[in-house]
């Protein structure tokens, strides 16, 4: 099969790397928006403490979790060694030690089906400064040692890399969908006609901008989130794990000194982008709140990403009902770097006509909608 991605961001290079290592012809486009959500998400793989989401945003999360071990094997296979993927564990962080005794219980009940999520262990403030030192006194943990961070920049471009290196056709511009009476047959990109069997749309907040013009009406909003990168001045911060306060904020380390803490979310922003007084103000706040320690690194950048904001927390994901020939895969919110590359494969199955192992119904890409909901594969 002749199957064209559009939207190159972690979802969209999942994808076509999965299509490509399966033998179809794949071309992958990208116009490379400001603001996309994959070069600015902070890359926390910890889908066991989240909360108020549901099971059916659970299922994914945790299969996205479970999915980055055979992705980083199968990048290796092709070459691809820096992929910025690293099991550190994470730090669920509070003064209340009730609520920390509620958070562990949870994830111990988790673990009976998920051990993947590793060692549990309740620690005082003093051990978990130990392991990630800027941590305010004040604040005890639970850590989970199954937690991981990836730097979603790294990723993506290791998945691209190795695409092109096993046949896909890389292509930067912006795409039009052609269609010919109810099915999408291709698109035009650089004043060239692109035809092929099938068109994966994984192009995050700019999905419904695509589909407008032919009367679909996907449920997709950008939420700009506003995150800071912080020099430690040569601290060796590689094994410091994630931090994760019970708020919607939380930090996590790198291998090159750097602390990474955020997020703004703001809802009716549109594609404004753009660092905001407050929006800075409110990441470092909460950042020195949860780690004092900070204070003295240096605000290397602060970087801007449009969340592509579903109906609800679950992905919009599946075949259309109104015009055929499409996949849709959009919608991941917050969640883009914890199961990007899963929701990424799930859809390049879908593209090429594999029955998937999961009920898809939930993630009916056109709810919302007056459409009916269309089972899943």
């Amino acid at each position: 099969m002749k199957i064209i991605v559009v939207g190159s961001g972690i979802v969209g290079a999942s994808a076509a790397y999965q299509l490509v290592r399966n033998h179809h012809e794949v071309v992958l486009i990208d116009r490379k928006n400001d603001g996309a959500a994959t070069a600015a998400g902070a890359g926390i793989v910890c889908p066991w403490v989240s909360s108020g989401r549901g099971e059916n945003w659970y299922r994914i999360a945790k299969e996205g979790a479970l999915f980055y071990p055979t992705l980083v094997e199968q990048l290796k296979e092709d070459g691809e060694d820096a992929v910025g993927y690293k099991k550190v564990g994470a730090l669920c962080v509070s003064s209340d030690s009730e609520q920390l005794h509620t958070i562990e219980e949870e994830v111990r009940e988790k673990y009976k089906t998920a051990p993947e999520i590793g060692d549990i262990q309740r620690l005082t403030a003093a051990e978990a400064r130990e392991l990630f030192p800027p941590l305010n006194e004040e604040l005890e943990a639970v850590f989970i040692s199954g937690a991981a961070r990836v730097d979603g920049r790294l990723l993506r471009d290791a998945m691209v890399r190795a695409s092109k290196k096993r046949g896909a056709t890389i292509i930067q511009g912006k795409a039009t969908l052609i269609r010919k009476e109810d099915t999408i047959i291709g698109v035009t990109c650089q004043n060239e006609t692109i035809y092929a069997d099938k068109v994966l749309i994984a192009a995050g907040a700019w999905v419904p901008e695509l589909l407008a013009p032919h009367g679909v009406d996907i449920k997709v909003e950008p939420q700009r989130g506003q995150i800071a990168h912080i020099d430690m001045h040569g601290a060796d911060t590689s094994n410091w794990p994630v931090v994760l306060p019970q708020t919607s904020h939380y930090m996590l380390a790198f291998d090159d000194s750097r602390v990474v803490a955020g997020a703004t979310r703001e809802d009716g922003s549109g594609f404004d982008y753009q660092t905001t007084v407050g929006g800075v103000h409110e990441v470092l706040s909460h950042a020195l709140d949860v780690a004092p320690g900070l204070a003295n690194g240096t605000v290397q950048e602060v970087r801007i990403g449009f969340r592509p904001m579903g109906p609800d927390f679950l992905p919009l994901l599946g075949e259309l009902e109104q015009i055929k020939g499409v996949v849709i895969a959009t919608g991941l919110g917050a969640s883009g770097l914890t199961m990007g590359p899963f929701v990424g494969s799930i859809a390049a199955s879908i593209a090429q006509d594999e029955k998937v192992d999961m009920d898809l119904s939930p993630y009916y890409p056109e709810r919302g909608n007056n459409v009916g909901n269309a089972s899943g594969n």
